[in-house]
């Protein structure tokens, strides 16, 4: 793991590294993200509807195998979810596109 992917560990996609408080807010609803290059980070789904949820997430990065591509991340087959704040799901890593 490089340092810029060591930096991204523990924090909500698309917060600032240098934010104050980078972490998820009690209130909200995640997916964990598992494997690829945002593995580790937390995706805010909290205004999501069920059906977006369930298409996934195409989410630019610098660390995808094209920079300034997008990370695609889906919904495991069976994955089970719970509803209200906190880690809803987790999507997984499913490849890169430019």
């Amino acid at each position: 793991m490089n340092g810029d992917e060591q930096l991204l560990r523990g924090r909500v996609y698309g917060h600032d590294h240098d934010d104050p408080d980078p972490g998820p807010r009690p209130e909200q609803t995640y997916a964990a993200l598992i494997g690829g290059p945002l593995d580790g980070l937390l995706l805010d789904i909290t205004s999501w509807r069920p059906e977006e949820v369930d298409d996934g997430a195409a989410l630019p990065t610098e660390l995808s195998r094209w920079p300034g591509g997008r990370a695609l991340y889906d919904p495991g087959p069976y994955e089970s979810r719970t509803s209200g704040p906190g880690v809803m799901c987790r999507f997984y890593y499913s490849g890169d596109t430019p």
